[in-house]
């Protein structure tokens, strides 16, 4: 019997497969990339048709060793890491490192990790597939001239630590862009009226809506009492009722980007967060009696393709739990983006009679939410639309119309399952055409438009992806890299540019017009796209951008005169010469460092004050991070006091046992650790804010 050798990303991945196929088989892990550009230099040769300098990884020795050794003791190696161009090029690197032919079929891809996937995909060997792992070649070497060139400029322009990336800095742009946008934002006033009425048992509000045939536009208050003159008096009766079916269709079923959203609305999940968990989902997990198993497919795709056997299955099942009559009479299909891998599926349950409340036992809690959102979003995708009846009441009175309109489900349809937003039944009273309203009131209010929102995560996501900004697999890092670097700061889910930021945006948008250019960023990704369709030479592609960037390069380092920063000052001394520590920004946040440096090295921790303090030793309570970089309160006088809180404290005090509140739960609740008791703003006037 001929031996094999299976090699994947993870351990984890490595022992769910392990546990699925026969004892032929030896699963291993390369633990993510096992050769990169080096980082202690360019690595690229940009003189000899910018050919990459690849090493082994630092830290990389033991596992090529073992990798190699597996590899002698078999007679066929089978290279399995994700299926995308990250995945074909850690294919294409171990298949280097181990002397693997390059004819050799030995490249294996499945889109889940189940047994009948991966009997599948170990029967159906291919070669490495050249031109995505060009493609990635191309987007790691233009990523390195980027950050390895203008990085250092903005160190010695601007500060020390600094970085730019190709798409990192069209994301701030857009963060920055809409920040300046809030700024110079004018708000417009406008009016509406709402019209009061009584019928012969009941009351009905209607919103003023054209004069005669014309579109009502009340911008004054000038405007609002020329109508209130024009309608006293006025009789008020039914002009016209109308009734019509609509349809919701149900929403297809999770991509990336998609998925990032709505766990970041319904949720509350961090893109970080929701990528971690999805991926845990994706490896394996240990379901009890029925063994180790992946419960969804790979969670890094932008299409929305559903295979023949998952609607069939997911049909079967609605007739089985929910009832035949949900059923369409042919599994829906949705249109991807045209930048999707239609090789790719959605992300969706790789067994949909798992259904979450089986599963709530063994997941947990973070992964049971999540689970769950994908699994209902998949199923409802499957099943027929939701029905309305809407209807709709037009009042006139003098020669203005008022309208109001209400909805009621007739059929839920997939809305049984799964909806995005709640839907609104609004009960109309029973009125008929002809039938004359009593005038209760006329209701003026005044309005004003609203400035654009900030972005959050998910908002971002979306944008990058409208814009063709990026890939699935790069979204969540950019977001966390934007934020690590000290561009941008996140209060209340809103994202906001930091001086810092700012600054490194201006100066890019003066001499790196291209680079921070959403357009000209989208058909670099689009170029990214025909290298892997084998339709242009990545060194091509990369000759071409390389050129005036070396050129903006020379005219910045030039022009640019040094930007000074005025760095936060913290009220501590440091221990070894007594100078006050200065707020640094470093790759993984803020610290604190001393000035004298290079004379004096003492670094620490920088723990942000939430101006609250401790209940039991009255030192105050600072932001901490779990060593998973979950967020915690804490006294600042760790270890002594070991009082912690995973909700937010407030500067805000119980009015009965004056114990400081916290933020709880998504609509951020006042609530009472102490009392256990939720509290409005109202109760607090009894008692001081700030202790």
């Amino acid at each position: 019997m001929a031996k094999v050798l299976i090699i994947v990303e993870s351990p984890a991945k490595a022992r769910a497969i392990g546990k699925f196929l026969g004892k032929k088989y030896t699963v291993k892990a390369s633990l993510g990339h096992v050769r990169d550009l080096p980082k202690s230099r360019l690595g690229v040769d940009v003189e000899n048709n910018f050919d990459p300098k690849y090493i082994t990884i630092r830290g990389k020795g033991d596992v090529i060793k073992e990798l190699r050794s597996a590899a002698k003791k078999v007679d066929h190696v089978l290279l399995g890491p994700d299926p995308d161009r990250e995945g074909e090029a850690i294919a294409w690197h171990l298949m280097h490192i181990l002397r693997v032919p390059e004819d050799a079929k030995c490249r294996i891809e499945f889109q889940e990790i189940t047994k009948k996937a991966l009997d599948k995909a170990v029967k159906e060997p291919r070669l490495v597939d050249q031109d995505r792992v060009d493609a990635q070649q191309c987007r790691r070497v233009l990523d390195r001239l980027v950050g390895y060139k203008l990085s250092p400029l903005l160190w010695r322009k601007v500060r020390r630590g600094l970085s730019a990336g190709r798409v990192q800095s069209v994301a701030m742009r857009l963060i920055c862009d809409r920040e300046q946008e809030i700024r110079e934002f004018q708000p417009e006033e406008y009016w509406s009226i709402t019209g009061h009425f009584k019928t012969d048992k009941n009351s009905l509000e209607a919103e003023l809506a054209r004069k005669g045939k014309k579109k009502i536009e009340l911008s004054t208050k000038e405007d609002v009492d020329e109508v209130l003159r024009e309608l006293d008096d006025a009789a008020f009766k039914v002009s016209k009722i109308t009734k019509r079916e609509r349809k919701r269709n149900p929403a297809p079923p999770f991509t990336t980007s998609t998925l990032q959203q709505v766990a970041s609305r319904k949720l509350n999940y961090p893109v970080k967060k929701t990528m971690w968990i999805a991926q845990q989902l994706y490896e394996g997990l240990e379901l009890g009696k029925e063994g180790v198993s992946g419960l969804i497919t790979y969670m890094r795709t932008d299409s929305t393709r559903v295979s023949g056997g998952a609607q069939a299955a997911a049909r079967d099942y609605i007739a089985d739990a929910v009832g035949s009559e949900y059923v369409p009479e042919k599994p829906p299909f949705y249109k991807s983006s045209s930048r999707a891998q239609e090789a790719h599926e959605a992300i969706r349950p790789t067994d949909v009679t798992r259904n979450p409340e089986r599963m709530k036992d063994i997941l947990s809690r973070d992964q049971y939410r999540l689970y769950k959102l994908i699994w209902e979003r998949f199923l409802a995708s499957q099943m027929k639309p939701a029905i309305f009846e809407v209807t709709t009441i037009e009042i006139l009175g003098s020669h203005y119309l008022f309208r109001t309109s209400g909805s009621v489900i007739k059929f839920p349809g997939f809305m049984r399952v799964y909806t995005e937003a709640e839907a609104d039944e609004t009960l109309l009273p029973v009125v008929a055409k002809g039938d004359i309203l009593d005038l209760i009131k006329l209701e003026p209010k005044q309005h004003f438009t609203q400035p654009p929102a900030r972005y959050t995560e998910a908002s971002l996501v979306k944008a990058l992806e409208e814009n063709g900004i990026g890939r699935p697999s790069t979204y969540a890092p950019i977001i966390a890299t934007i934020q690590s670097r000290g561009y941008v700061s996140k209060e209340k889910r809103q994202l906001y540019p930091t001086e810092l930021g700012q600054i490194v945006v201006d100066l890019l948008k003066e001499y790196f017009s291209k680079i921070i250019d959403v357009e000209f960023t989208a058909e670099m990704e689009k170029k990214l796209d025909q290298v892997e369709e084998g339709e242009l030479i990545w060194q091509d592609v990369v000759e071409k951008f390389y050129g005036p960037f070396e050129k903006d390069l020379l005219h910045a380092e030039e022009e640019i005169e040094v930007i000074p920063i005025e760095e936060e000052t913290s009220e501590e001394k440091c221990p070894k010469c007594g100078q006050n520590l200065k707020v640094k920004q470093g790759r993984y946040g803020k610290f604190l460092a001393c000035p004298g440096f290079p004379e004096c090295r003492y670094t620490k921790a920088f723990l942000e004050d939430t101006g609250v303090l401790c209940p039991r030793c009255k030192g105050k309570i600072v932001v901490r991070r779990s060593r998973k970089g979950r967020k915690f309160y804490g006294c600042i006088n760790y270890p002594e006091c070991k009082f912690t809180s995973w909700n937010e404290p407030i500067a805000e005090y119980c009015p009965e046992c004056e114990h400081f509140l916290v933020y709880r739960g998504k609509m951020k609740n006042l609530y009472c650790p102490n009392c256990k008791k939720t509290l409005q703003e109202e109760d607090l006037t009894t008692v001081s804010k700030v202790k």
